[in-house]
């Protein structure tokens, strides 16, 4: 018993004061990526954006993390960022819908529409009933001046059962 109690306080004692030069044991790549989930829930995308930046420093392969990162880069307006980050993802998953969709919607925040439209018409390829796809595409067709275009990918999405379509059709006076 003394023995063990002795191991146990040697090692907390380490773990908590390290001899100089021994380093504590870093955090796993999951419990970097875990307080990311946590920050960028709160709202800290800047602590996330650090976080997710930690985790892939160790696990550069580690696709949640750039596309985490991604979401925390657009929510502040930082879309080249989140481009990068979301073709990160796609260069090493070539059919990440969601990577595509929100590349897609970064470059239409920059007013890139044709690279938008190129990147839901990817998703639309790879999953031809993603209502989604239809509505974002129906916004960069839109910003281009192809009003009809807009209007017909919002009736699409609609008819696939998007309740947002129907409101989007309305408002954009779409017959």
């Amino acid at each position: 018993m003394t023995r063990t109690l002795f191991l146990l306080t040697a090692l907390l004692i380490t773990r908590i004061l390290p001899a100089q030069g021994t380093a504590v044991p870093p955090e796993t790549v999951d419990e970097l990526f875990h307080k990311g989930e946590q920050a960028y829930r709160n709202g800290g995308y800047t602590q996330a954006i650090q976080l997710y930046t930690s985790v892939l420093e160790i696990d550069p392969e580690y696709l949640n993390a750039y596309l985490q990162r991604g979401f925390c880069h657009s929510l502040q307006r930082e879309y080249e960022d989140a481009i990068a980050d979301f073709s990160s993802v796609i260069n090493r998953k070539e059919d990440h819908l969601w990577a595509y969709t929100s590349r897609g919607s970064a470059y239409g925040k920059l007013g890139m529409q044709d690279l938008a439209m190129q990147d839901f018409n990817t998703v639309l390829r790879l999953d031809p009933r993603n209502q989604e796809a239809y509505n974002n595409r129906g916004w960069a067709k839109k910003a281009s001046g192809d009003i009809k275009g807009a209007c017909e990918d919002w009736h699409t999405s609609r008819k696939m059962g998007n309740a947002e379509a129907k409101i989007i059709l309305k408002n954009n006076r779409c017959k």
